[in-house]
């Protein structure tokens, strides 16, 4: 479903090459959930990157539901992301002005979901947030706002949802509360994960686990 063919990255600073990946190969299988670990500054957020197309490897291919992101132009891989991947994030990244169901909404317009509206008040009531739809960020719980960004990666059907700490700001009942949704949604839905965390126990609910080291994964 998702292969990761002999990657490497590399960074610049000043006269220094910091090198993040040299031969890294990797695959998931379609509704896989995966957990990947590492100490800070490992290449996890770069690692994310990479798949999801945002950065470019220096050499080697990633190949999704058989696309390969070499083939693809600049604009094709932004529609193609769009379309095929979720994304959730440590800080939640919600649009301030608009309220929940309006930041829930807003990849089925690019993505062109249809019945649009329908499906986001059915996701946020799946998330225990039904009561709601018309509260802005600024109105919302930590917790609360993790759950509306749980619901607007998943509102276009997604191949693949990529979350980065996705409970690394809430407490620990908080956080665990999130976690269930998350994977409630993801099990229904069957549809793949892969889930960059420093806990163990967020870890363990998802099928394998990596650690990523000297830049190569290694399964745990």
């Amino acid at each position: 479903m998702l292969e990761l063919k002999s990657l490497k990255k590399s960074y610049h600073q000043g006269s220094q090459t910091i090198r993040i990946f040299e031969d890294l190969n990797f695959h998931v299988q379609e509704g896989e959930r995966v957990a990947i670990m590492g100490k800070s500054g490992s290449g996890k957020s770069t690692f994310l990157s990479l798949i999801s197309g945002i950065i470019k490897p220096d050499a080697g291919d990633i190949t999704l539901n058989t696309v390969s992101y070499k083939e693809l132009k600049e604009s094709q891989l932004n529609d193609f992301r769009a379309m095929n991947i979720g994304f959730i994030f440590q800080n939640f990244h919600l649009v301030s002005y608009l309220n929940a169901l309006e930041n829930v909404m807003l990849p089925a317009k690019v993505c062109k979901v249809s019945k649009p509206k329908e499906k986001a008040i059915k996701l946020l009531e799946r998330v225990g947030l039904g009561h709601r739809l018309d509260h802005l960020p600024s109105e919302l719980s930590g917790g609360e706002k993790q759950r509306v960004a749980i619901a607007r990666a998943l509102i276009h059907n997604p191949k693949i949802i990529l979350a980065d700490e996705p409970s690394g700001n809430l407490d620990d009942q908080t956080g665990n509360s999130v976690m269930d949704s998350l994977f409630e949604l993801i099990k229904q839905n069957h549809t793949t994960l892969i889930l960059v965390t420093h806990s163990k126990e967020v870890a363990a609910r998802c099928e394998k686990t990596y650690e990523l080291v000297q830049g190569n994964l290694k399964l745990c």
